[in-house]
């Protein structure tokens, strides 16, 4: 039976399954029955991994597991709103290929900061999650750094060194 963390992850896993079939569902055909898209789609079909999204966890907070994942879905549906507002087509382009997603870790809050304002002179969406305090963790700590989506290789730039979670 699970308690705890490992029903808190098993919850924020099926919200992020559930959340990426339902954005694919409603936009995936859009791009591929697409008119003005057609020609490119031949060249990039099965070419996966050109555009993610990146989560940057802090350490030094020792979250459990299912708090990350509860984390990481704020911030993914933080980035997920800007950019529908901000860079839909970028946005289409990201969940054409498979909307990847990845997680990294990160020693301590002044890194998450000194990332975000890195990622943000490169021109890349960010969200910087801050919780509420209701469980784990004190009031208004910064736990996670959402980045993207957005191209590999400029993502890349900021958070290469990082290692996954």
């Amino acid at each position: 039976m699970l308690e705890g963390s490992g029903l808190q992850l098993l919850a924020g896993v099926g919200f992020g399954i559930a959340l990426g079939w339902l954005l694919r569902s409603r936009t995936g055909r859009k791009i591929l029955h697409s008119a003005d898209m057609q020609d490119d789609q031949d060249s990039t079909m099965g070419e996966m991994g050109e555009y993610k999204m990146v989560f940057v966890v802090r350490q030094d907070l020792k979250m459990g597991k299912g708090k990350v994942a509860a984390q990481c879905s704020h911030a993914a549906v933080s980035l997920y709103k800007k950019m529908s507002r901000s860079n839909p087509d970028l946005l289409q382009l990201w969940e054409f290929y498979g909307q990847p997603k990845v997680v990294v870790k990160a020693p301590d809050e002044p890194t998450l900061i000194e990332l975000a304002r890195q990622t943000r002179g490169i021109g890349l969406q960010t969200t910087l999650i801050q919780d509420a305090g209701r469980t784990q963790i004190a009031p208004g700590s910064k736990t996670v750094l959402g980045i993207g989506p957005g191209p590999v290789e400029l993502i890349d730039q900021v958070t290469g060194h990082l290692k996954l979670y």
